[in-house]
């Protein structure tokens, strides 16, 4: 039986129409985060007391852009995010149970959407088709008061009523302004996450921006983390002269091949997880991480690169980080021996860890463990190899929660067995290890997709979910069927290539694997919600985000005129969900 999570999965995704991005709110999410990183800097050293007055927000906004050499368009974006940063340690400090989340209406699928409207806004009917349930879910668990609607009116007599001290709220930049100067008068705490379209149409929010704050709180001692920061930081761990410090001086070729391949380029996820679950455990946030840490970072990534090396002899691959392979460039018989001495240097770190003995087996019993189960599935993938045959999405999935997820596990577990980790952090760890690895690899043949590597059936030599999906999705067409199962078993002419690559265009099998990938990120995320330590759950939740990059998307066009609701209408609404809560 396939052991996978139970996973919910929209029936439809829409997709996005092409239109123009808006020109005062950055469209890429890297140039939103390195604002927030860079807003956070400029906080910090101005040291603003809130609650700020219009002009000194505009006059701090302006500085900022022109001391970061931003388009004057982004002064009112920035304004906004300013604000947010100068409230955000006060609203961390408010309980779950005392803060309203504030989600507009044009967040719905309006076509498609079930839900009536009353006087106090949307009434979600959890169909699943947008985020709005997902958002409300998650913050009505933590403590929250939620309410689908918008306007100045509402906010006012929410505030009015005395009973919520904290507001989170997402909208367009245009109702965020006007919602200011009631949020100022009040000094009430606010934080807003501007959607990236003031039209509600089709419009965009950064949805993993919504989830870290709302999960916000001052027990999580790391909320202020730099992740990338640390992740930098990971990065110099391996430069020659700090593995030889940590490692020991190379004394042969064979060590010295062996630390160049560890050294070469690489993205570093997963010792970087491991840094991070260590340091969420700790009870100082600024805690200097030690050598033992370093060391066990170090042994998970040589895990890591001997198993690409095994990997790349095993799929014959000529090109590894826009190199030749090890194999290649030095022959299999010495690439084989690298990997083994890498796999050999990471148990030899862990055992050399000055940590307790127990701590020391149990981190060699859970190195040895996720060794197994990934070679375990790479056998799955090796014994497809040699008779190619069509599987299911699931079983697909299966290969990737044996082959891709021991790895992320492995790196977590490592870390917060160091770090003091309990059998239950340990549980949840595992659960959320096993989905953000499947997504991870959802994610690599999603990428691989995008780059042609996907459609070029011919050249597949293991189980992609694309081709998974595309499998299913013909079955009630012989003909089509027949050809994909060809291009299953690596049979198809070289004219069948472009009907094939036609077919997941056709299928619309990219977006299929999205929503699996979205799925399986958001199963790893509720995994979170039995853990008991704020610091591990805050931090392992921005890591996702880190890792995927990604956007949730919803699509509206909305139509109501109204300002929102009336006051007496948000003074009982407010009552309605204090009644409910209780």
């Amino acid at each position: 039986m396939l052991d996978l999570p139970v996973v919910q999965l929209p029936q439809s995704v829409p997709i996005q129409a092409e239109r123009p991005p808006m020109e005062n709110i950055p469209q890429t999410r890297d140039e939103r985060e390195r604002i927030r990183e860079q807003l956070r800097d400029f906080v910090k050293l101005r040291n603003p007391v809130p609650p700020l007055r219009v002009d000194e927000l505009r006059q701090m906004a302006e500085e900022f852009v022109e001391r970061n050499g931003l388009r004057r368009l982004y002064t009112d974006y920035v304004a906004v995010l300013l604000n947010s940063e100068v409230w955000r340690d006060t609203l961390a400090a408010v309980p779950y149970d005392r803060r309203l989340l504030l989600l507009p209406k044009c967040m719905r699928l309006e076509d498609r959407c079930p839900a009536p409207f009353d006087e106090f806004g949307l009434l979600c009917k959890q169909c699943g088709l947008c985020s709005i349930q997902d958002l409300q879910e998650e913050a009505e668990r933590l403590g929250y008061a939620v309410l689908v609607a918008e306007g100045s009116a509402l906010v006012t007599a929410i505030i009015e009523t005395g009973r919520i001290e904290a507001i989170v709220g997402v909208s367009c930049l245009s109702v965020l302004e006007k919602a200011f100067p009631f949020m100022e008068a009040a000094a009430i705490p606010g934080v807003a996450i501007p959607l990236l379209q003031d039209d509600c149409k089709d419009v965009t929010v950064d949805a993993e921006w919504i989830w870290e704050v709302i999960h916000l709180t001052s027990d999580d001692r790391t909320h202020r983390l730099n992740l990338d920061a640390l992740r930098a930081d990971v990065q110099t761990w391996f430069e020659p002269a700090e593995l030889d410090r940590l490692m020991g001086r190379a004394a042969n070729d064979t060590e010295r091949i062996a630390r160049e391949w560890l050294a070469k380029d690489g993205k570093r996820w997963r010792p970087f997880l491991t840094v991070c679950a260590w340091k969420a455990l700790q009870d100082d946030a600024a805690a200097v991480l030690p050598d033992d840490l370093r060391r066990i970072a170090i042994a998970v990534e040589c895990f890591h690169k001997a198993s690409l090396i095994h990997d790349d002899i095993e799929d014959d691959d000529d090109v590894r980080y826009g190199d030749a392979t090890l194999h290649v460039s030095h022959g299999v018989p010495m690439a084989l021996n690298i990997g083994d001495l890498l796999l050999g240097d990471g148990y030899r770190l862990i055992g050399e860890c000055e940590a307790a003995p127990d701590c020391v087996v149990a981190m060699l019993q859970v190195a040895a463990a996720g060794h197994r189960m990934l070679c375990l599935g790479q056998g799955d993938e090796l014994s497809w190899s040699r008779d190619p045959q069509p599987l299911s999405s699931l079983e697909v999935l299966d290969i990737f929660r044996r082959k891709t997820s021991p790895a992320f596990e492995v790196a977590l577990q490592l870390g917060a067995l160091l770090g003091g980790g309990d059998e239950t952090v340990s549980s949840v760890l595992t659960r959320y290890s096993r989905s953000l690895g499947i997504a991870y690899q959802i994610r690599d043949d999603v990428e691989d997709m995008d780059d042609g590597d996907a459609l070029d059936v011919t050249a597949v030599m293991r189980p992609t979910l694309p081709l998974a999906v595309l499998h299913e999705r013909t079955v009630a067409n012989p003909d089509e069927r027949a050809l994909v199962d060809r291009a299953w078993r690596q049979q198809l002419d070289e004219g069948e290539i472009e009907p094939v690559r036609q077919l997941m265009e056709q299928y619309d099998v990219r977006q299929r694997c999205h929503v699996l990938q979205e799925s399986y990120k958001e199963d790893a995320l509720r995994a979170l919600s039995d853990l008991q330590t704020a610091s591990l759950k805050g931090l392992l939740r921005r890591v996702v985000s880190k890792i995927f990059h990604l956007e949730l998307k919803g699509w509206c066009s909305e139509f109501e005129d109204a300002d929102g609701a009336s006051g007496a209408a948000g003074t009982e609404a407010v009552g309605e969900l204090d009644a409910a809560r209780r």
